[in-house]
């Protein structure tokens, strides 16, 4: 069997098409229909449905699935110790981000790794949406809630929280709520709920039965800067509001709490460049952990 047939499989079967592996791999559509039939004939079964609408993989293609995993993380793990031989670390890494914790906190620290390691490069994708690791969108992703299916590695990263701010402007014109109840009186930011990737997102529920919101935003960062304009009364996390001296808190003894994730997939544990880079992140949000908390930092002493 050609193992280049079973990367093609790969990626056709993370796809779910034949068009949109072919797109990922910067290969003709045709060519890679052809070598799907190819390895099918090579090993004499069939692996997939082909339909107009995608592809999905037979009973023997799930079995062929887990065995092409495994040949893959070999051929990466090897090719990473070849390579860590003459150029340290070396290749590209891939990180599935919520848009709030990769924009505010990983993109301005993540860069320094390549400082370090310069043949490996980092791709940060810090967006409002659920990576599948096991379809290899990411190499690496930081969730909200721990995974409970895939053969995937988890440890949680750090506890976050969040709390209720509003622009200073704002606050002067329309005052500051006197408690949780108040709050309906005011205009209010949100998340569009239907759009939210995780029932955990939805924050308000541990404090409020509703949050009626007249102006709201898909993603963390958009509702951060609608807040910070003067839009109304937001949920941010204190991380991210904390850096703009424009927002001011609001009901600042009411706080809710979440947890982010770190998560892999098992077959890449050893792959050195994986390693190094969860290893860099936990570093890096260990070392500035109390950001994270509903408490401000304590500022160093003559700051």
């Amino acid at each position: 069997m050609n193992w280049d047939d079973a990367r093609i499989f790969l990626a056709v079967a993370r796809a779910g098409q034949i068009l949109g592996a072919a797109r990922r791999l910067e290969l003709n559509h045709a060519t890679v229909g052809r070598r799907m039939t190819a390895l099918e004939a090579d090993l004499g079964v069939k692996l997939l449905h082909r339909r107009p609408n995608g592809c999905e993989l037979t009973a023997r293609g799930r079995v062929f699935l887990a065995h092409a995993e495994r040949m893959e993380a070999a051929s990466l793990d090897v090719g990473a110790k070849i390579g860590d031989a003459d150029l340290g670390l070396s290749g590209t890494v891939r990180i599935g981000a919520p848009d709030g914790f990769g924009t505010t906190f990983l993109a301005p620290r993540l860069w320094r790794l390549t400082e370090r390691h310069p043949h490996l490069t980092i791709q940060l994708v810090p967006v409002p949406r659920a990576f599948s690791i096991s379809r290899r969108e990411a190499d690496i992703a930081i969730t909200v809630e721990r995974p409970e299916q895939g053969r995937l590695v988890a440890g949680k990263l750090t506890d976050y929280a969040l709390g209720f701010y509003a622009a200073r402007g704002y606050l002067e014109r329309n005052g500051m709520p006197a408690g949780l109840d108040d709050l309906s009186r005011h205009r209010l930011v949100g998340a569009v709920e239907d759009l939210l990737y995780s029932p955990r997102l939805s924050y308000f529920a541990d404090l409020l039965e509703e949050w009626p919101s007249r102006f709201e935003v898909s993603s963390a960062i958009g509702q951060l800067e609608a807040v910070a304009a003067g839009a109304g009364i937001g949920i941010l996390h204190h991380f991210a509001a904390r850096a703009r001296p424009e927002l001011v808190p609001v009901l600042p003894g009411e706080s809710m709490h979440r947890a982010y994730w770190l998560v892999f997939h098992e077959s890449v544990r050893d792959v050195s460049r994986i390693a190094a880079t969860a290893e860099f992140i936990r570093e890096t949000v260990e070392a500035e952990r109390a950001l994270f908390g509903p408490e401000r930092p304590q500022r160093p002493a003559g700051s």
